[in-house]
């Protein structure tokens, strides 16, 4: 769906545009059925909106415009949502769980919740895979631990890929130091391990097939040559060199390593890193958009396309037996 030119820019311009229940409730029906709603169990569109606000069609389905959302079952009005997913995203640095607590009144686990349910949203499910020259790399997140040495450190390990959008070196050539300008798009992800397996599978997940990756001289990408890419290793002597020799890689970790520190004081378990980086992933690919409410376009766009989640669900919480 293509962002009207006068989607608002600022915080007072969206809350004029959004500042009632029904505006918000027919922005979201535009975005997920852009062409007219569909029911979701025969596809029909002869349906109407029952006394209750549902959407019913012929067929007798009955469903919201929540359903099956981000949204779902939720039991707060949708200016709220809109307004935390509005804050979440002008800001460049992100917002923490602590600071909407206490902008939006909520408790710490309701804020919380959101902002996970929402950094869901920011990973399309079609998204296209990296192209052309990527740099690819890994990083331990979070400091090294008393006592922890080198690659077998306990500490989580984040895996990296960039494009690169500087001219083309030639092979074995230390490729120039690369300005922010010239980055491409982006993708982080926690790894188990810097075994062949791990490497490889993250390289394949991220990187279009034919691609060349260029990475340090680390034994684990050595299959990538075997699995459809130009492989392109640059072997490290002295490790104060690896930021020239990768600099896409190691510009975009000490950011994000920068951003976990300052916006969410370092208290990111392990568990959740993912989610985290995905927020970074999103932002950062969004850097150059012309006005960060249309992050909040974006957001809701695949907020209303992905399956819904719930809290035990973010905490790997299994739901209680039922009743026989």
């Amino acid at each position: 769906m293509e962002i009207p030119e006068d989607f608002p820019k600022t915080l007072p311009e969206f809350e004029a545009r959004f500042g009632t229940e029904q505006q918000c409730r027919d922005f979201l029906v535009k975005v997920r059925w852009p062409d007219g709603f569909v029911c979701p169990k025969c596809n029909g569109r002869d349906t109407w909106v029952n006394c209750r606000g549902l959407f019913e069609c012929k067929c007798g389905h009955q469903t919201s415009a929540t359903a099956g959302t981000v949204f779902h079952g939720t039991h707060k009005p949708l200016q709220l949502w809109f307004k935390v997913m509005f804050l979440m995203v002008a800001s460049k640095s992100g917002i923490s769980a602590v600071t909407i607590m206490r902008l939006m009144g909520f408790s710490y686990s309701t804020a919380w919740t959101w902002l996970h349910k929402l950094r869901k949203a920011m990973v399309r499910p079609d998204r296209p895979k990296l192209t052309g020259k990527v740099e690819v790399d890994e990083s331990y997140i979070g400091g090294v631990k008393p006592g922890s040495h080198g690659r077998g450190t306990t500490n989580p390990i984040a895996a990296c890929a960039v494009e690169r959008l500087d001219e083309a070196t030639e092979p074995g050539e230390p490729p120039a130091r690369v300005p922010p300008t010239v980055l491409g798009r982006v993708r982080l992800d926690v790894i188990e391990d810097t075994t062949q397996v791990s490497l490889t599978t993250f390289t394949c997940d991220n990187v279009e097939a034919g691609s060349t990756v260029m990475t340090d001289g680390l034994s684990g990408y050595a299959e990538v040559s075997e699995v459809g890419f130009r492989h392109e290793p640059h072997i490290i002597g002295d490790p104060e060199n690896a930021a020239e020799l990768l600099p896409a890689v190691h510009r975009i970790f000490a950011l994000a390593k920068r951003w976990l520190l300052g916006t969410h004081q370092g208290a990111v378990s392990e568990q959740h890193l993912p989610a985290y980086l995905h927020e970074f992933e999103f932002r950062f690919n969004r850097r150059l958009s012309s006005s960060r409410a249309k992050l909040f376009h974006r957001l809701l766009e695949i907020a209303v396309a992905i399956a819904p989640t719930t809290y035990d669900g973010i905490v790997g919480r299994r739901p209680a037996p039922e009743l026989t």
